[in-house]
């Protein structure tokens, strides 16, 4: 499951989309010119509206709008929170480094560090082992360990699940941590677009969660005139990795 995750992965890249419009066109250019010339342009088009940001922020916002946050916050009934992985750096990275390396999504790491310090009876429980498809050095648990301990936040405090390879794994595999209890209320974070299957998946395997979205992509608007052909990129591969990993885990009856 999890490599057939990752080759279907690829139908989430838009710029996969026009490499392999490019390639056929090209083709197609000695026997079948017209078509070949055809598929050119509508490469070409396709990545020029990639850019347009109005576009994969309208999927992002309706996903992010799903689980709003509880408010007010009442910590002191919480057993404690629970981060999924995905937000640092790949192991390679780390390596030869003192700093933790963080990436886009690193409010999924940050964003538990002022609910601790509010309630200190809080626990952390950080999910999450190695989402790529090759991979080795220290898993993800492993390095969101280094940088909580760097910010402060005491080993005891701490819960770790690191043989997670999904999100499904996350909600199983943490409910058999020795001492975790899934029937207590815990909070739950991760991105707001990762939000309504995160959810889902954990109530489904048991968990008495709240969400508490972190890390969003889309605001209330976007400008019309928003266009980068990275950042639109990027955005359309977070919105079409998760509605295809919500039809994935329905399919799967995970949800």
């Amino acid at each position: 499951m999890f490599v057939l995750s990752k080759l279907l992965n690829v139908l989430t890249q838009p710029l996969a989309w026009v490499v392999a419009l490019l390639f056929v066109g090209l083709l197609l250019q000695r026997r079948w010119r017209r078509t070949g010339q055809g598929l050119l342009w509508a490469a070409l088009l396709v990545l020029l509206l990639q850019g347009w940001e109005p576009l994969p922020d309208a999927v992002l916002r309706q996903l992010e709008a799903q689980q709003p946050a509880p408010d007010p916050l009442d910590l002191s009934r919480y057993a404690g929170v629970i981060v999924l992985g995905g937000s640092t750096e790949s192991s390679y990275v780390w390596e030869g480094h003192a700093q933790p390396a963080l990436n886009s999504a690193a409010e999924r790491l940050t964003a538990a560090l002022p609910l601790l310090q509010r309630e200190p009876r809080l626990v952390l429980l950080y999910t999450g082992g190695e989402g790529e498809l090759l991979a080795s050095g220290p898993s993800e648990a492993e390095r969101a360990r280094r940088f909580y301990v760097e910010q402060g936040v005491p080993p005891a405090r701490l819960l770790l699940e690191s043989a997670s390879r999904n999100t499904h794994d996350n909600a199983v595999f943490s409910a058999a941590l020795p001492g975790v209890d899934r029937t207590r209320p815990w909070l739950l974070i991760t991105s707001a677009w990762h939000m309504p299957r995160s959810l889902r998946t954990f109530r489904k395997a048991g968990w008495n969660v709240t969400p508490w979205p972190t890390d969003y992509r889309a605001g209330l608007t976007t400008p019309w005139h928003q266009y980068s052909l990275s950042q639109g990129a990027a955005k359309w591969q977070l919105a079409l990795h998760e509605l295809l990993g919500l039809a994935a885990y329905r399919l799967r009856g995970w949800l």
